[in-house]
């Protein structure tokens, strides 16, 4: 079992995996940050003196009017936090561009595929086989 799992391990796709999600994981922080500590407060800016992280409805609960999300949470108050799905749309279209042009620039650079043999030539090698 052990032979079978060292032969799993060392199969490319698995080590690519592999990669992909590690760099994956480390750049969707550097878009939070990005989005967080960058975008955000460029847009609150332009809107307003805006802080999307502590806007929300409480939905049930008392919490005085401006208390930060944090502090209504650990009150007991149900809230609907819109300011953090906001960010987390934002989040999501950042590395959904990115991904976007890393791929278009990857299927710019790689060669097409070979392309493999026609329907045609498919169904006439069937048709020779069941011929002979």
């Amino acid at each position: 079992m052990l032979s079978e799992f060292k032969a799993f391990i060392a199969r490319g796709n698995v080590l690519d995996l592999a990669v992909g999600v590690i760099i994956g994981a480390a750049f969707g922080k550097i878009v939070s940050s990005l989005t967080d500590d960058v975008l955000m407060p460029l847009i609150g800016a332009i809107i307003g003196d805006v802080d999307f992280s502590n806007k929300y409805v409480v939905l049930s609960g008392s919490v005085a009017e401006g208390t930060p999300l944090a502090a209504a949470k650990e009150a007991g108050a149900n809230v609907l936090a819109w300011g953090s799905f906001v960010t987390a749309i934002i989040n999501f279209l950042i590395l959904a561009w990115v991904i976007f042009l890393i791929v278009r620039q990857a299927n710019k650079v790689m060669p097409p595929p070979p392309a493999g043999p026609s329907e045609v030539d498919l169904l006439t090698e069937i048709r020779d086989s069941l011929k002979k």
